[in-house]
């Protein structure tokens, strides 16, 4: 009998402690649920109540609600006072997220003031400390340098000692011990630098270089000083390997631009003034493949490389065919030629595009950085065009080196009339090789769409620097082509801090104009090349 009771009271315990624990979970659904609709009124007390208790809800949805909420993209629908968040032109239920019907006068935006803000920037920073995902956690405490007040720093070491991530853990302590730089102690002053010494980054050195300068103690000073020094060292090794890189960055889109130009001038003796419209031709035809791809800019960039190709390509052979093809040995008529053509095709684009700049999207696994540490950071959409270029100049190498049209090109170039001789047709191989040179330069384009606007002139910026790269590197050799527009890119890198990008062109076509002078055939001549038949 005693048994039965304490079962029964064991019972009755266990229910009550699930139906406490039952109404517990609906009361803070139903709280959640009510802050939510509280979000729609126009109680900025009970607002910032409802603030509150959606953070302390540990709800998936409480990220993105704060970040709609304070760049305006928070609304409710009238009627039922559902709170989404606008994307463009279409509503998604912040809690579903499923898109929500109505017209954008069926919706109002939730209103806002100052103190909401702060206080959704303050719980935003809180919740990004305690985010899942490493990468969020390291940039909340970064953004914390120099913003931590002594009252907060016991706060912030108590969420540094339940860290495990390395990388977050250094920024803490980069963090922690900037706010120590004004402890009162000298000692603690002093743990804080022999910490920050290692740490690249620009705030923290300049502010070494105020404690340096204005710190009571002579210790310190002296301790600041010698960490400065050190820091500066790394800060001016790191940029210059950040120099080189926009250099060669620079210099493989001069390789892009000036390899077909190449190949064109160097091998057919024609200098092609309408090289550059080939490459806006290539940038536009990046544009078209967005319109018709626009959910997939990547897609639409990968597609453009080929279609790119075959446009400049056949315009290109087209250009050939019907005008230089008769102009063959008479430079200054096919110059003058050329020059007219390029015109027309601006006009041309002009008259189907509009003469306005257009913009392409860049791909999201295109943008962004790569970021080495706080000295270091390179984009990721130059990195992937050098990768590009090495590309381009192997396949065009194994084109020349490997295959029938190559082998045909190579004969035409090196003794016309031997290669008519051994019934090679030298119209037709002049024909291809033009279009091949032109392709190149339409995917060159797509490359260039990446890193400005398309627009009708886009072409006109790259055709003195591609008869620079060709003639610097030397006629007809690719290997020249690639060393000279790397070579540069990289000086006109180096130039442009002291001398700004205008005056460091100049002081490059002087140098080169001075090259030609000593070495009239570039820096790799042909050899053994035969007098045109």
């Amino acid at each position: 009998m005693r048994l039965d009771k304490a079962g029964c009271s064991r019972i009755i315990v266990a229910c009550l402690s699930l139906m406490i624990g039952f109404w517990s979970v609906m009361a803070q659904a139903m709280t959640t649920d009510e802050a939510l609709k509280e979000l729609s009124g126009r109680d900025f007390a009970a607002k910032k109540e409802a603030i509150t208790t959606i953070a302390d809800s540990g709800e998936s949805y409480v990220a993105d609600l704060f970040t709609a909420l304070d760049n305006g993209e928070l609304f409710y629908r009238k009627s039922d006072e559902i709170i989404v968040i606008r994307q463009g032109e279409t509503f998604i239920d912040v809690k579903t997220k499923q898109t929500v019907t109505g017209d954008s006068s069926d919706f109002k935006r939730v209103a806002m003031n100052n103190a909401l803000r702060r206080q959704i920037s303050e719980l935003s920073a809180q919740l990004a400390l305690n985010d899942a995902d490493a990468g969020k956690r390291l940039t909340a405490v970064k953004s914390l340098l120099g913003k931590v007040s002594p009252t907060e720093l016991s706060a912030l070491i108590s969420h540094q000692q339940k860290e495990k991530d390395a990388k977050v853990l250094a920024a803490y302590d980069m963090v922690i011990s900037f706010s120590k730089l004004t402890d009162a102690d000298a000692n603690v002053r002093l743990a804080a630098i022999d910490v920050l010494a290692k740490v690249h980054n620009p705030e923290v050195l300049g502010k070494l270089k105020a404690v340096s300068q204005n710190d009571t103690d002579d210790k310190v000073k002296a301790a600041a000083a010698s960490a400065v020094k050190k820091l500066a060292r790394s800060q001016s090794f790191y940029s210059g390997i950040e120099t080189l890189y926009f250099g060669i960055s620079l210099g493989s889109i001069l390789v892009l631009a000036g390899i077909g130009l190449a190949i064109t001038f160097g091998v057919m003796g024609v200098i092609n003034m309408a090289h550059g419209e080939m490459m806006m031709l290539g940038a536009y035809t990046t544009f078209v493949m967005q319109k018709v791809l626009p959910n997939e800019p990547g897609i639409a960039l990968l597609l453009s490389i080929p279609a790119a190709f075959c446009v400049s390509g056949l315009v290109g052979i087209v250009i050939e065919r019907s005008v230089i093809r008769f102009l063959y040995g008479r430079p200054l008529e096919t110059l003058l030629a050329t020059f007219g053509i390029s015109l027309l095709l601006q006009q041309a684009v002009r008259s189907i595009f509009s003469p306005l700049n257009q913009s392409v999207v860049m791909p999201s696994w295109m943008s962004g950085t790569w970021t080495w540490n706080d000295f270091l950071s390179l984009t990721l959409n130059r990195m992937y065009i050098i990768l590009f270029c090495c590309l381009v100049f192997a396949g065009l190498m194994w084109l020349l080196k490997r295959s029938r049209l190559g082998l045909e090109v190579r004969a035409v170039s090196q003794n016309r009339a031997m290669a008519r001789n051994m019934g090679v047709r030298s119209d037709w191989v002049n024909a291809r090789t033009f279009g091949l040179g032109s392709g190149i330069a339409g995917i060159a384009g797509v490359a260039l769409s990446q890193l400005t606007n398309v627009g009708p002139n886009l072409g006109q910026g790259y055709i003195i620097d591609s008869f620079m790269v060709v003639v610097f590197g030397g006629v007809g050799n690719l290997w020249g082509t690639m060393v000279a527009g790397l070579s540069l890119g990289i000086a006109n890198k180096l130039l442009e801090p002291y001398a700004g990008a205008v005056l460091a062109k100049i002081l490059i076509l002087v140098a080169i104009i001075l090259f030609i002078q000593k070495r009239p055939r570039g820096l790799f001549p042909q050899r053994g090349r035969a007098v045109e038949g």
